[in-house]
């Protein structure tokens, strides 16, 4: 305990240095953690963003449908009609949709674009993807609403040409006439004209540029599938269910004739952020650590320098190179573990103030739209990480101490004490 309190009153010796360094492993850390909290942030809300709006928490296709996306590669009507009944009286699942699925090209007078045509029957989209709740101009496709309308994505009623700008403002083409051209099951091409009935704008530029949606019962009669379906997809109430190995092997054992996978596998790039975070924080953390770690032994090595006499006197007078060894790495560990919580806290009540507040990020809203990032930030950190990142400075502290203290003991208590 003597040796304790005398390591902490020996780094008061000399304040403004000891504050300096404090103040900078608390800034260190805080901008580490929350860099850290906004980036999964970004990653977490992209995530979420492409689940809800595209993919799903799992996807039920027929063989090979999903590499090749032929038309004729189907669910059939009673299968459709089975899981369809299955997964709407299972208590897990929070809404389940079927699509035709159909890749195509969209034309209008002033352009042609590829795009995927998604048919669907609204009201059951409307609960999967809150697809009317994306509608920034016209209405949705309503149940029994006149057939052959269509809804498109703003981007791309812009690349063909659909929109005009009045001011500060676009005005889209509702009602404007578009064709789209696609495949039958008999290889043969169809071409059916649509009215947009509504404009639909996501995070994600790049998929309103290449999405369309139309009425099931509008394209089933030409895409010659009757009541077939290319693509089942469902939500779960909790998402980890979707990761379930019991759930999903017990669904794919009932369903073997199908391809049943959950978003991880439709999306591994998705997967992958989520799974390499952990190792991305250990990254990022160590070099801001490894910094901090030469700031914090330079600071150390030259008090030790200017403590030459003392440390020589102390080992003059009976003080053991064990209990010396032990001060300076003490002293050193204050020096990092005063810091620590400071900037730990004050990043803790950034990330939670930000978290329910965000961070505005619209003035970037045209390049991060492009990769599906929304135009406020929420920051996030799951608290098992404070508790690593707690355990990687402490590491520090300890590695920063090692070198100081070394350096003390090769002092010659002789020459110590002769020196100015």
């Amino acid at each position: 305990m003597q040796l304790i309190r005398i390591a902490w009153r020996n780094i008061w010796r000399s304040r403004v240095r000891s504050l300096v360094v404090i103040l900078a492993v608390a800034l260190g850390l805080w901008a580490g953690v929350f860099m850290l909290a906004f980036s999964w942030g970004i990653n977490s809300q992209r995530m979420q963003n492409i689940i809800e709006t595209k993919i799903s928490h799992v996807q039920v296709h027929a063989p090979e449908f999903r590499d090749e996306k032929e038309v004729g590669k189907f669910i059939s009507e009673t299968q459709s009609q089975q899981l369809l009944g299955d997964l709407s009286a299972d208590e897990r699942v929070k809404a389940v949709a079927s699509r035709l699925v159909l890749t195509g090209m969209a034309q209008s007078p002033r352009a042609g674009l590829g795009v995927q045509i998604n048919a669907i029957a609204p009201e059951a989209e409307a609960a999967l993807t809150q697809l009317p709740e994306r509608l920034i101009a016209g209405k949705y496709l309503e149940k029994d609403g006149r057939a052959m309308r269509i809804l498109i994505g703003a981007k791309l009623m812009e690349k063909l040409g659909l929109t005009k700008e009045e001011g500060d403002s676009t005005i889209y083409g509702i009602r404007k006439s578009v064709v789209l051209k696609f495949q039958d099951t008999q290889g043969q091409t169809q071409g059916v004209k649509f009215k947009v009935q509504g404009v639909f704008k996501s995070q994600d530029s790049r998929f309103d540029a290449s999405n369309v949606y139309v009425r099931m019962d509008d394209l089933a009669q030409y895409a010659g599938v009757g009541e077939g379906r290319h693509q089942i997809a469902l939500l779960f109430n909790d998402p980890q269910t979707a990761e379930d190995s019991t759930y999903l092997q017990a669904l794919r054992a009932e369903h073997a004739d199908l391809e049943i996978e959950n978003w991880k596998e439709i999306a591994p790039d998705l997967k992958l952020v989520d799974e390499s975070f952990s190792v991305t924080v250990t990254i990022f953390m160590s070099v801001i650590l490894l910094a901090l770690l030469f700031g914090i032994v330079n600071t150390m090595m030259m008090a030790i320098l200017e403590r030459t006499r003392e440390l020589g006197m102390l080992m003059a007078v009976g003080m053991n190179r064990a209990r010396v060894f032990g001060m300076i790495m003490l002293e050193t560990f204050f020096l990092t573990m005063v810091g620590a919580p400071i900037g730990l806290l004050a990043a803790y009540g950034s990330v939670s103030y930000f978290g329910n507040v965000g961070i505005d990020i619209s003035a970037f809203a045209e390049g991060t739209a492009q990769f599906g990032v929304s135009s406020v930030v929420y920051t996030s950190l799951e608290s098992g990480y404070y508790l690593q990142i707690t355990l990687m400075v402490a590491v520090t502290a300890l590695i920063a101490a090692i070198f100081p203290a070394r350096r003390a003991l090769r002092l010659n208590p002789a020459e110590a004490v002769r020196a100015i």
